[in-house]
């Protein structure tokens, strides 16, 4: 249900004048927040870096670890989901199927700085975290004092 608030007193009229304008945009705004919708976008990134590490989240809610592929190769991370569900549901008189299908594809070069090998993955509550490692010789070096001799 949406509720709209209009500043004149005669709002009510516009209703009965066009009962279908706001159908229109209630379900244009209602669709676009169905799962189908949803599905058909590419995931959310955000890509944070500290001393240490890279961190890539991925936004992924409704999937499971099982349904993602993280890979490097050549410096380049791939990052890559698919999840298929049927559903059927039967009654006397009819047999209803729904199939549903998503999937995604992203890949990012990495810099040259990250240790390729240490790369790890955890997915946890709709947020896939890619943390990528720096080398040593990347990472800051505490200041140090010289002597003067």
């Amino acid at each position: 249900m949406t509720l709209i608030k209009f500043k004149n007193d005669n709002s009510g009229k516009y209703a009965e004048r066009m009962p279908y304008f706001s159908e229109f945009f209630n379900d244009f705004f209602d669709n676009m927040m169905t799962s189908d919708f949803r599905r058909s976008s590419t995931p959310a990134v955000n890509i944070l870096e500290d001393d240490e590490n890279f961190t890539v989240e991925v936004a992924a809610p409704g999937l499971s670890k099982e349904d993602f592929k993280v890979k490097v190769d050549n410096e380049i991370l791939s990052i890559s989901a698919e999840k298929k569900e049927e559903k059927n549901e039967k009654d006397q008189r009819y047999t209803r199927r729904e199939f549903s299908y998503m999937s995604f594809s992203r890949t990012f070069n990495l810099p040259e700085i990250v240790d390729a090998e240490k790369v790890n993955a955890h997915y946890e509550n709709g947020i896939m975290r890619i943390t990528l490692p720096k080398k040593e010789e990347a990472k800051p070096k505490p200041a140090r004092e010289i002597r003067v001799s």
